[in-house]
């Protein structure tokens, strides 16, 4: 009995969360259009520009490092990532949903990530991501949570 009780409540959960995702399609392309933009950005290694595209309140959650929930903490992680030698990365999303409400969505997708490694050749990292954006109170999406992390199996620890 309960088993069935929480089967049916997840179910009732699942139903709602689908219903509660199925914003329209001119709200989609807006994040859509975010997303594109924030990629462009990314590509100049503006950090401030890149910077711009998190809410005030923002976390972003790294691989392998702790949870940046201050504007010069999200700095710090992309000021890291764009002064890597050889560093370059992009994105894809691979789904976009908006909120029936209008001011919450996400994007996931997959991403890529080169840098040279010690010796100078050029390594990929390859993995997946989830953002979750929010509407300003000006129209603007800006992201509100960003989180990534490798497909790639972890390296060997060295002693």
């Amino acid at each position: 009995m309960k088993t069935r009780t929480l089967l049916i409540t997840l179910l009732q959960a699942f139903v709602a969360a689908t219903v509660c995702l199925a914003g329209d399609a001119k709200l989609e392309q807006a994040l859509r259009d975010a997303d594109e933009q924030w990629l462009k950005a990314a590509g100049t290694k503006d950090v401030d520009k890149i910077a711009s595209y998190y809410a005030d309140d923002a976390v972003v959650m790294p691989p392998n490092g702790p949870a940046a929930n201050t504007k010069d903490a999200v700095r710090k992680i992309w000021t890291d990532l764009a002064n890597m030698p050889g560093s370059s990365i992009s994105w894809k999303p691979t789904k976009v949903e908006v909120a029936k409400s209008g001011d919450i969505g996400f994007v996931s997708g997959t991403y890529e990530f080169t840098m040279n490694d010690a010796s100078g050749k050029p390594v990929t990292d390859k993995g997946k991501y989830l953002v979750v954006w929010e509407k300003q109170s000006d129209g603007k999406w800006k992201c509100g949570a960003d989180m990534w992390n490798s497909d790639m199996p972890a390296a060997p620890e060295t002693k």
